[in-house]
């Protein structure tokens, strides 16, 4: 593997970070970008690699390659539709570590020939599919990067479910990676859950007013769920304060059960809490405790994702205290969901001796069993995402 597949397979989410001035489906993005003071801010950020249209639909050029190329020795993706092993010559001329190959737009024939081309360049690919056919093809032209565009090249529109599909198909032996339509942490949360190793970002960070810390933003953990949620405006309180994932009880016994999973907006995720094993409901994720008897739950839970578990929720005893959760939640593998008795006054230590994947709080923030305090949900958030 060359410097771009290195990068993209630590563990983790990473970013590709994208360098673009327009976006045909969104018109002018960034057109006075200058791209080596953005290479270098993304680079900053933690960028994994970062992405540069080179084509003039983008308001790109290759000079936006050399002059990222000189400002940054992270990976540089070189995006255009190519097509010509003098395309990739150039690209590799440039600057870049990689190419990106579109299904949509290559046979096989062509796109298994580009590849050996880029191996022989020193350059990786990103091979880019849109739909259920493309991936299988890159699948099968054994592409070790494969790439999940949200967004349809026709019509550019967005569809992170079907992305979400597709992503989960691809064998664990690959590079995944899934391009556009991430605008929140949440969004990219869904993404790796779903078996991203990577997100490809680029509107999302070329609008922002500080490119580098909207990136920064996007990659930060933990992510912050705020659950136990009954009723529509704490819902809309968690929202506003900036909380990640929304937790709904569907457990008739618990003092915080809902009647459903409430509507959350696009750029967050809905949890349903179960006890025993998961029922139906309209969440994104399912959270299963183990039962325990005469407890309204058990202890630890699986966070599932269409019935995979994706991370670990390590909680107190229903009702109970345990003076080394912290300490045992810092040595678990994997990803965990840290929970129980966090609030506004400890989540900040909590975070700094467990590191966990999430943060997980319900009756400390309330001012009643299923009632929210809202002062006490965003105080929570706000110092969480500190």
């Amino acid at each position: 593997m060359g410097r771009f597949n290195d990068a993209l397979a630590r563990p983790g989410l990473g970013a590709i970070a994208e360098i673009k001035r327009r976006s045909p489906s969104a018109g002018d993005l960034r057109p006075d970008a200058d791209p080596a003071v953005i290479a270098a801010a993304y680079a900053a950020a933690g960028a994994a690699a970062i992405s540069v249209l080179v084509d003039e639909r983008f308001g790109g050029t290759w000079d936006d390659l050399r002059a990222a190329r000189a400002a940054t020795i992270a990976p540089l993706l070189a995006k255009g539709f190519f097509s010509t092993d003098e395309q990739l010559e150039t690209a590799r001329d440039a600057g870049a570590d990689a190419a990106l190959l579109l299904l949509r737009d290559l046979d096989d024939a062509q796109v298994a020939h580009l590849m050996r081309v880029s191996a022989s360049l020193g350059l990786d690919t990103l091979v880019e599919a849109h739909d259920a056919e493309e991936l299988d093809r890159g699948i099968a032209l054994s592409a070790p990067v494969l790439g999940v565009n949200a967004r349809d090249l026709s019509t550019f529109a967005i569809d992170r479910r079907a992305q979400l599909e597709l992503v989960a198909r691809i064998p664990a032996d690959r590079i995944v990676i899934a391009e556009s339509g991430i605008a929140t942490r949440a969004q990219g949360a869904a993404a790796e859950l779903a078996g991203a190793d990577a997100v490809l970002v680029g509107s999302t960070l070329m609008r922002a007013a500080d490119p580098g810390a909207k990136l920064r933003e996007l990659l930060s953990r933990p992510l912050v769920k705020v659950c136990g949620l009954t009723r529509e405006e704490d819902v809309a309180a968690a929202v506003e304060a900036g909380a990640d994932l929304a937790g709904f009880v569907l457990v008739p016994e618990s003092p915080r059960a809902a009647a459903a999973v409430l509507p959350v907006p696009e750029g967050m995720l809905s949890v349903a809490v179960w006890v025993g094993e998961a029922g139906d409901s309209s969440a994104d994720l399912d959270q299963v405790h183990t039962i325990e008897d005469g407890k309204v739950r058990g202890r630890e839970a699986a966070l599932l994702r269409d019935g995979v578990e994706v991370a670990r929720v390590l909680d107190l005893p229903w009702e109970g205290t345990d003076p080394k959760h912290w300490q045992t939640a810092a040595a678990a593998k994997g990803r965990v969901v840290l929970a129980g008795g966090l609030g506004p006054e400890n989540v900040r230590e909590a975070i700094a001796t467990v590191r966990p994947w999430a943060v997980d709080a319900a009756s400390s923030l309330e001012s009643a069993p299923g009632i929210k305090d809202h002062d006490k949900v965003r105080r929570y958030v706000e110092v969480a995402r500190s």
